[in-house]
């Protein structure tokens, strides 16, 4: 059985870069410094999902001075590289299947997906080639995929609504044995906040 590797999509948490359409709430430190409590507690549920070492993908890069004393320990870093987030997430996952490993790409939006539901969804791989955790927006928290195919990173409307149908729709046009998780809540907007607990 191959490797699963979670893999951590993450803004560097500073002023006015990450979390924004939260600022108008929390103001800008405000908004960065959930964003830096939401990064430290992705990672820590990363780990606590008992498949090896986590991936951060960072953008900026990792040498970027926003970095410094924000990487949480216990990750390996890379950076995002450029691109839309389509093909960010697309270059890591073909990086690493092609490796051999199965991949369950994640952001830093979600706190429900704790070290429990991460290993769930892990343990789905065995039997699937892929997972999807649906956003309750209309996006997805979680990609698992033990198969790499371009189509499912190329070419999507970005934080819309449609992203988790349209990436459903292609994974069943690749014939691709597929399970869907129970939506999730992410934090995105200022009315989220408080349906998750933060």
């Amino acid at each position: 059985m191959s490797a699963t590797r979670v893999v951590i999509f993450a803004k560097a948490p500073v002023a006015g870069l990450a979390k924004t359409r939260l600022i108008p709430l929390l103001g800008a430190e405000g908004a960065a410094r959930l964003a830096a409590d939401m990064l430290e507690a992705t990672v820590a549920h990363a780990i606590d999902a008992g498949h090896g070492q986590p991936l951060l993908c960072v953008t900026p890069d990792r040498d970027d001075p926003a970095w410094l004393g924000l990487v949480p320990a216990g990750v390996a870093v890379c950076n995002q590289g450029p691109g839309d987030l389509g093909q960010r997430m697309s270059a890591a996952a073909r990086r690493l299947i092609e490796a051999g490993e199965r991949v369950v790409l994640i952001g830093t939006d979600c706190p429900a997906l704790d070290g429990a539901a991460l290993s769930a969804a892990a343990a789905r791989l065995d039997t699937h080639d892929a997972v999807i955790i649906p956003a309750e927006d209309g996006g997805y928290v979680l990609l698992g995929l033990k198969r790499f195919h371009p189509s499912l990173f190329a070419d999507l409307a970005w934080s819309t609504d449609q992203v988790a149908g349209e990436t459903m729709a292609r994974i069943a046009a690749l014939g691709w044995s597929l399970f869907v998780g129970e939506p999730l809540r992410d934090v995105d907007e200022p009315g989220d906040l408080g349906l998750v607990g933060w």
